[in-house]
């Protein structure tokens, strides 16, 4: 009988030839994708198309015998779909940035890490970015499930010819970070962004009650203006953390225990090969709908999504700012509008009012 270590060594050493034709077929993807890249541009197709990713991912899962998770399959093959995509040359995000802040982490999620990303400032950097071409796609927050939604992405819609492209979903995690050795006692100032702050405001009573809260612009930033601070501590994600060399003093300070961030992909006219999904219910359209201050407006006017079993999952108001007392609608809600009962009902609920359909799309999966 061989000793343990013997066997041990055995099986590594299967491993590692493993190891060496998953690489080998890596490259040799790697390859294929480049020739792919050469048909693309020669015809000028678009290099990212969101659901033949996803079509290669749910294949892939559907036909995985095990014992590989296939829960796992969809990281493993974004990362490698999003490395071959890097050398296609593209896509290039936009980003709210600086780096390390949740969008740029949902940038992550959704496009793998060898997308190249560039960090801007504000939302409407994002848009203005995208709409000129410096980036091919956007990536902005759109709501919190605890804070509510972001108004400033909101107002970007209304004077953008940006459509919707997909949907992220990035469960936040804040953690308390500062520099090495620090202790709890000896923080006298905390960072972060006005959001973090709010979505950790019971933390901060029981737990600090008496440190100064500075708001920054970003998490990101919070983490970098503690990291100069000897007193100072930031909330922030593990991300920002890294990146700014700080230690992570306690993790999942935020109130709400399901505490997510859903963010959009915007990119120049309608998702590529966008088309509607077997189910409706995969499906979302994000309807801009503007309306005056009559009596019945509203309801009138969202009749036939009603009268269509056509389920309206969100609706936000916000002033248009051109005339008084008239009121931008923003509507979410189940289907694409290329279904033929969904484009019916969107149709009726366009007559004789400013309407306009800002993306149909696929719903953030549960990965």
């Amino acid at each position: 009988m061989a000793a343990p270590d013997e066997d041990l060594a055995a099986l590594r050493v299967a491993i590692d030839s493993i190891d060496d034709r998953l690489l080998a077929l890596l490259n040799e993807r790697a390859a294929i994708a480049a020739k792919v890249a050469v048909f693309k541009t020669a015809e000028g197709r678009p290099f990212y198309v969101p659901l033949r990713e996803r079509a290669i991912v749910d294949r892939l899962q559907a036909a995985n015998p095990g014992p590989f998770p296939s829960s796992a399959i969809r990281p493993v093959f974004q990362e490698i779909i999003s490395a071959c995509l890097s050398l296609e040359g593209g896509p290039r995000v936009a980003f709210l940035g600086p780096e390390g802040t949740f969008t740029h982490q949902a940038v992550k999620r959704h496009f793998g890490a060898s997308a190249p990303a560039l960090p801007c400032g504000s939302i409407g950097a994002v848009f203005s970015e995208v709409e000129r071409g410096a980036a091919d796609l956007g990536v902005v927050p759109i709501e919190n499930s605890s804070e509510g939604v972001v108004s400033h992405t909101l107002d970007s819609f209304v004077d953008s010819t940006l459509e919707i492209h997909g949907e992220v979903e990035v469960v936040v995690d804040h953690c308390l970070v500062a520099r090495a050795g620090t202790s709890e006692a000896a923080i006298e100032r905390v960072y972060s962004h006005p959001q973090a702050l709010g979505q950790c405001r019971e933390w901060l009573a029981r737990n600090l009650p008496r440190v100064q809260l500075v708001e920054c612009s970003s998490t990101a930033d919070a983490a970098r203006r503690a990291a100069e601070d000897a007193a100072g501590a930031a909330i922030a994600s593990e991300l920002a953390a890294r990146l700014a060399g700080l230690a992570v003093l306690r993790q999942s300070l935020q109130d709400a225990a399901h505490n997510v961030t859903r963010f959009l992909v915007v990119g120049r006219g309608p998702s590529p090969l966008a088309a509607p999904s077997p189910d409706r219910t995969h499906d979302k359209t994000t309807v801009l709908l503007v309306l005056g201050d009559r009596p019945g407006d509203l309801f009138e006017a969202l009749r036939p999504l009603s009268e269509a079993g056509i389920n309206l999952t969100r609706i936000e108001s916000r002033p248009s700012r051109r005339r008084a007392w008239e009121y931008v609608f923003f509507l979410d809600l189940e289907g694409h509008r290329a279904d033929p009962q969904t484009a019916a009902a969107l149709a009726r609920l366009a007559e004789g009012r400013t309407c306009r359909i800002l993306g149909s799309y696929r719903k953030a999966d549960d990965r």
